[in-house]
């Protein structure tokens, strides 16, 4: 990719607070580093530089002072920290048994909040800690008199609520692996990921709120419960009022009611560190989505840098960051309890019709700390017109944004709107380690539209073509170093040799992630976009896949290619291409029609921006479709740097897609 960097602001949009900077926990923990670890290079605590350096230069000594810092209350101790770097296949604190859900109670006031429960009509209840707990113990102990064990699976079809924290903390606490789908998804797209599972447990929701409607999920419960035979019960959450018919279900039900209001106490098994605590799932962009395996260690040690040194969270804060269940910020929310800190759910939509600012209301009255959200939710913000500062949001010293790069427009509205002392904190990363490559804390300048800086125990690098890093220009974002939240394997993958491919196989011992970024002299990262065919629509990786397969199964349509393509000025086009049969037309009712069909065969998140009509879709010589270079055609890359015509089946259709794109940006720019 030859796309210059931008030209760097000659100072940075915000710089770092010196007394906040000077207070935060990022500074403690590099004076405790240097005190007690010997941290090399670290002569000002505030110096975000000196502590990244030592933490990819001693690998063993930081992540062991991530560990004695947040106190790792292990049940047997580890052995060293580093048995084996090599990636894949590092080994991280051998000998070491815990649980990542003892960490996420122990820090809990009993009678403060630990969750706050919000929705879209401004409804709220709370869950204190000592409620929470005794909640987990019945969960728990519903689930183990159903014969759930270590290593068993437990899937949630759930919005995001509590219901969600406490099935996952419930599951966790028993050694079993958990997971879940948010219930916009179809049936048939939440089975091709919990089948693989092959669950005992399925635990599900009548339905959830967005836009103002109540969403009656029942029947897609049952459908999907039909669809995972390995299932042996099911625990029914009433959460929208909807009332479960009887005979609902061959197998054994159980209201939610029931499993979660026993008196019990919590014994929660200790489990080696890299003992497998969920599985979260690719986009399925190639087929079917591929199950990725997190540890209770590494996650637990991840979240707390993430969240307690970058997020400076703890106890009194409160943390909001839209998500819906199925994506990896749900699973970050979540470990806020590690934190001490109150984390938010939220069931509806961001912005609704009938009152688009709610999560602005709801942050003010809820004095929430850290604000999180994606790029088009703030986009969107500055084209309603929308005015947060009405609101009380003086609590507030971060917005969190993930999802896709943030453009520099978006940075002084975040200033002029929420406050001017607010940091803008723009991250990037990935569900597949859960967590973040890069991002701000605390003791880092902001500069608009950059992400500050790479994460601490994060190598991070730019590689050009020939594998060299760089800087000051576009390369593939890349992690020279391993992590401990990398994931432990795919599911279903015995000999590894996916997830060698999907991450390696472009620079062996080198992680590839698949995103192209530029590592400035000033130290900041800057994100050009998704390397790969991924998806990524306001901060939710969405399955082409998923999309290819409901469409292509009507009978006006032949094949079909979506593309996510990022655009210059921070927005996002997802056009859909149909390739029409024999004499039928794209008419206004064949385009609902199609729409109506992603709807309800895959969910309305997948439901393009538009329907274009095409002569036909490209593929290589072994017929797979050339999702990747149609993005960067779209986006204006030249044809002759995307690829070579003799590798392409019908090679008049790399200057067909060239031109559209061409077509597309020029109106773009003529609207600017």
């Amino acid at each position: 990719m030859t796309t210059p960097h931008p030209t760097p602001y000659p100072k940075p949009f915000l710089p770092p607070d010196p007394k906040a900077a000077a207070a935060s926990r990022i500074a403690d923990f590099a004076r405790w580093a240097a005190e007690h670890r010997g941290a090399e290079g670290i002569k000002d605590p505030t110096d975000y530089d000196a502590l990244h350096r030592w933490s990819v230069t001693d690998l063993e000594g930081f992540w062991a002072a991530v560990w004695e810092y947040f106190d790792i209350d292990a049940t047997t101790p580890y052995e060293r920290v580093l048995a084996e770097e090599t990636m894949p296949g590092t080994r991280w604190f051998p000998g070491a048994t815990l649980n990542y859900a003892h960490h996420a109670l122990r820090n809990l006031h009993p009678d403060a909040p630990a969750i706050t429960a919000l929705n879209e009509t401004g409804a709220d209840y709370e869950i204190t800690g000592r409620q929470l707990r005794a909640q987990v113990a019945s969960v728990a102990a519903t689930l183990r008199d159903l014969g759930v064990g270590q290593g068993d699976r437990v899937v949630g079809y759930l919005p995001n609520t509590p219901h969600a924290i406490i099935a996952f903390l419930a599951t966790a606490s028993l050694g079993a692996v958990w997971s879940v789908c948010g219930q916009d998804y179809a049936p048939k797209a939440a089975a091709d990921r919990f089948a693989q599972l092959e669950p005992t447990i399925l635990i599900t929701a009548d339905g959830y709120l967005f836009n103002g409607a109540t969403h009656d999920r029942r029947a897609a419960s049952l459908d999907l419960a039909r669809a995972l035979p390995t299932l042996e019960a099911t625990v029914l959450v009433d959460h929208v009022g909807l009332a479960w018919p009887e005979g609902w279900h061959a197998g054994l039900r159980i209201p939610w009611e029931d499993a979660a209001t026993r008196v019990e106490s919590l014994t929660i098994t200790p489990v080696p560190f890299d003992h497998p605590l969920w599985v979260v799932f690719s986009s399925g962009t190639t087929g079917v989505p591929k199950g990725i395996v997190h540890g209770h260690g590494g996650v637990l040690l991840e979240h707390l840098k993430i969240l307690g040194l970058h997020c400076d969270l703890g106890v009194g804060d409160r943390l909001l960051w839209y998500t819906t269940s199925h994506w990896m910020m749900w699973n970050l929310v979540v470990s806020t309890l590690l934190t001490g800190a109150t984390t938010c759910t939220y069931d509806g939509s961001p912005a609704p019709h009938a009152r688009p600012d709610v999560l602005w209301e709801l942050a003010a009255r809820h004095k929430v700390t850290f604000f999180g959200t994606s790029p088009q939710y703030l986009l969107a913000m500055d084209k309603l017109g929308i005015e947060p500062s009405v609101h009380d949001l003086s609590a507030i010293r971060v917005v969190g944004c993930t999802g896709s790069a943030l453009p520099a427009s978006a940075y002084p509205w975040v200033r002029d709107h929420v406050g001017p002392g607010v940091q803008l904190a723009s991250t990037s990363g990935g569900t597949d380690v859960v967590s973040g490559f890069a991002g701000s804390a605390p003791t880092t300048p902001v500069w608009a539209g950059e992400l500050s800086a790479p994460n601490l125990g994060v190598a991070l690098a730019a590689y050009d073509a020939e594998g060299r890093p760089v800087r000051d220009q576009v390369g593939e974002l890349v992690v020279t170093r391993p992590m401990p939240s990398m994931p432990l394997y795919f599911w279903n993958d015995p000999d590894g040799a996916r997830y060698r491919d999907s991450y390696f196989g472009a620079y062996p011992g080198v992680w590839r992630h698949g995103d192209w970024i530029t590592l400035t002299s000033h130290g900041s990262v800057i994100v050009h976009g998704r390397s790969d065919a991924t998806l990524n629509r306001n901060g939710v990786r969405l399955g082409s896949a998923d999309i290819h397969d409901v469409v292509e199964r009507l009978p006006e349509i032949t094949e079909a290619l979506v593309i996510g393509a990022e655009e210059p000025g921070g927005g996002y086009w997802m056009p859909l291409f149909v390739v029409l049969a024999d004499g039928v037309g794209l008419h206004d009712s064949l385009r609902e029609k199609i729409r109506d069909a992603i709807r309800a065969g895959a969910s309305p998140r997948h439901v393009p921006d538009e329907i274009i009509a095409v002569p036909a879709i490209p593929h290589t010589k072994t017929g797979k479709k050339l999702e990747v270079p149609v993005k960067r055609l779209l986006q204006g890359a030249p044809a002759e740097q995307v690829l070579t015509p003799a590798a392409v089946d019908n090679p008049d259709l790399i200057a067909y897609f060239a031109r559209l794109g061409a077509e597309r940006n020029k109106r773009s720019a003529d609207h600017t």
